[in-house]
């Protein structure tokens, strides 16, 4: 979602050791490294458990780029074209994938951020949203002056969601799968993204930041001009809605850092990644927590960083990105997988 820019992280992670990682919660059973020799983010399943999709930048690599892990076999293909720079991929059911990527704006990436701004998400404004066919051909689904990322698809394929700056304003929308009947979803204001879908397509949960300050209504309107995230200042809350936007309810209110949420299979648990233990900001830790907020509890202690989590279809496995085990924990992010009781 746009989750986490990767090239981001030497700035971010550059003052931590190379902790390693605590026992985990009972949920979580033989945590086992699946990738190696990058730096790896945003990793999600195929309808039919057989592959990961997901963004990497490893040798060659200019820039993130989309890969397709086969779970089985071990084998990680690139199967973007090389060029710009990529990020939130996702699978249709029918094994086609629906990612962001700038490369029609040039071969070479976008100019990174200016790191004097310090830890800073940037919203490429060319990022526009594509659907890769099964013979690898591209067809553009977004032509707009700004920023298109952050995709998932309903469990029956027939809608993508997204985050979106348009209409002056950042927030969700969705879309057939085709690029047509373009639908807002978030209607207040501030900024909502890296949402999922519920398991029978009738919740959709994200995190979101609503100012609630004159200091907070100052970073959304740098934000906005900018096209740049502050997430130690925008503190992300999850929330729960009905995909068109009606019936939302906040179930954090932490004032942390809380992202990445996803549900699990059976449609009764929520993951996602917070600070809010950490003794740093960017140190994040796995919690879950049942769909009404309830039950929280955490699942990794890694002193580190833990994000991204996602459920096999049959909910048996959970895939993560971590920095545990990386020589250089700036920049070995990997995949990792556990068995979920």
């Amino acid at each position: 979602m746009a989750g986490m820019r990767l090239a981001l992280f030497a700035t971010f992670f550059g003052s931590l050791g190379c902790a390693g990682s605590a026992a985990p919660a009972p949920e979580l059973r033989e945590i086992r490294q699946l990738t190696r020799d990058g730096t790896h983010a945003e990793a999600y399943w195929s309808f039919d458990g057989k592959k990961i999709i997901l963004m990497a930048q490893r040798e060659g690599d200019k820039a993130d780029q989309i890969y397709e892990l086969d779970v089985a076999k071990g084998s990680l293909v690139r199967i973007s074209n090389g060029q710009g720079k990529c990020t939130c991929a996702y699978y249709l059911p029918d094994g086609r994938i629906v990612y962001s990527s700038t490369h029609l704006s040039g071969a070479e990436p976008p100019p990174r951020p200016d790191r004097t701004k310090g830890y800073v998400w940037p919203f490429f404004r060319e990022f526009e949203l594509f659907l890769r066919e099964k013979d690898g051909t591209l067809k553009r689904l977004t032509d707009n002056d700004g920023y298109d990322a952050e995709t998932t698809v309903s469990p029956d394929g027939k809608r993508l969601i997204f985050t979106s700056h348009r209409a002056g304003g950042m927030g969700l929308y969705t879309m057939a799968p085709d690029g047509s009947d373009l639908r807002k979803v978030t209607q207040r204001r501030g900024y909502a993204g890296g949402a999922f879908f519920s398991p029978d397509g009738k919740w959709i949960v994200y995190r979101a930041f609503y100012p609630k300050t004159p200091e907070e209504d100052a970073v959304l309107e740098r934000l906005l001009t900018e096209r740049l995230l502050e997430p130690t200042k925008c503190h992300f809350e999850i929330f729960l809605a009905r995909p068109d936007g009606s019936e939302e309810k906040a179930l954090t209110a932490n004032g942390k850092a809380n992202w990445a949420p996803s549900f699990h299979p059976d449609g009764k648990t929520i993951v996602f990644a917070s600070n809010m233990d950490a003794k740093s900001p960017g140190r994040f830790s796995l919690y879950a927590m049942n769909v009404d907020g309830s039950g929280l509890r955490r699942l990794t202690d890694h002193d580190g960083f833990d994000s991204f989590p996602h459920f096999s279809p049959d909910g048996s496995k959970l895939i993560f990105i971590s920095n545990r085990n990386g020589a250089d924990p700036r920049r070995d992010l990997n995949i990792f997988m556990a068995d979920w009781k």
